[in-house]
């Protein structure tokens, strides 16, 4: 089952995506739960599912704005250089690295599917980056590697947008460039994780105005979602709604001769056949007299 998140006139709310259109869960549910990720934390999304059943959809997918799958998330945390061939990129002579590269994005960052991603006045290096993303379902520390698959409520994309000379402001951080407003995106839906008998070599491709640029199977991932559920809990709480960013393939704009790097009027897709195919068309950022 595919479930959503949407603003309507009326509102924002959530939904399952049936019979050709969207149920609107948000203000159906007995309980009242307004998001996705509370109707995740609460275990009712069996319970939308039911509902989809019941009913026929409330709008059709051209009657809904796109949100964020997850708008709310209490953390973002997204893996750096985490396919095999991703790492040989950086042509340093290193091995493998031994734990993953780990960083954070604010909600902010981040738009919906079919949702204008801005390109910074500040710079003309804003990047792509196509990733399967981990929704956490069920809350846990320090969580084996052979349950991690337990914790997760469904599989998202994103298009981890990076504007690549900001990350190099300082020494030991990404995180300048990798929060500029809106220059992400996350969808178009949460795939359940019951979909996938096991999360195996799912297929991730990236297009740029129909260009194929990144073109990577999760088998060559360095470490594996259940690994980086593990590693991460030994930290950190894992919470319902909380993002995982599992990392990009090669093939971003800065690693082509010249870089492609995005430019106003680019489409992007970043596409997995068992999640769907998350699409953004790039704009300049309008910055107002008051900045």
């Amino acid at each position: 089952m595919r479930f959503l998140s949407f603003r309507t006139g009326d509102g924002e709310s959530f939904g399952a995506v049936a019979g050709g259109g969207v149920i609107d869960a948000g203000g159906r549910l007995p309980d009242g739960l307004g998001t996705l990720k509370a109707a995740i934390a609460a275990k009712r999304l069996a319970s939308v599912i039911e509902l989809a059943v019941r009913r026929g959809p409330d709008y059709s997918l051209d009657e809904i704005e796109f949100l964020p799958t997850i708008p709310d998330p209490g953390k973002i945390v997204c893996i750096g250089v985490n396919y095999g061939n991703r790492n040989e990129e950086y042509r340093d002579g290193s091995d493998a690295p031994r734990y993953p590269s780990v960083f954070m994005r604010t909600a902010d960052s981040i738009v919906g599917h079919e949702q204008a991603i801005q390109r910074p006045p500040e710079s003309e290096q804003l990047d792509y980056e196509g990733e399967i993303v981990l929704v956490i379902g069920k809350r846990g520390r320090r969580i084996a590697a052979e349950s991690a698959w337990d914790h997760v409520a469904g599989l998202t994309l994103m298009n981890e947008g990076s504007v690549r000379d900001w990350l190099r402001h300082a020494k030991f951080n990404v995180t300048q460039g990798k929060n500029f407003a809106r220059s992400g995106s996350l969808g178009p839906w949460l795939v359940t994780a019951g979909e996938f008998a096991a999360p195996g070599a799912l297929h991730l491709k990236t297009h740029v105005n129909g260009e194929l640029r990144q073109d990577d199977t999760t088998a060559n991932l360095i470490f594996p979602f259940s690994y980086l559920i593990a590693y991460l809990s030994t930290f950190m709480t894992l919470n319902p709604g909380d993002l995982i960013a599992t990392g990009t393939p090669t093939g971003a704009g800065a690693r082509f001769d010249p870089p492609k790097y995005l430019r106003a009027g680019d489409v992007v897709e970043v596409s997995v056949p068992e999640i769907g195919t998350l699409r953004n068309r790039v704009v300049d950022e309008i910055v107002d007299s008051d900045g």
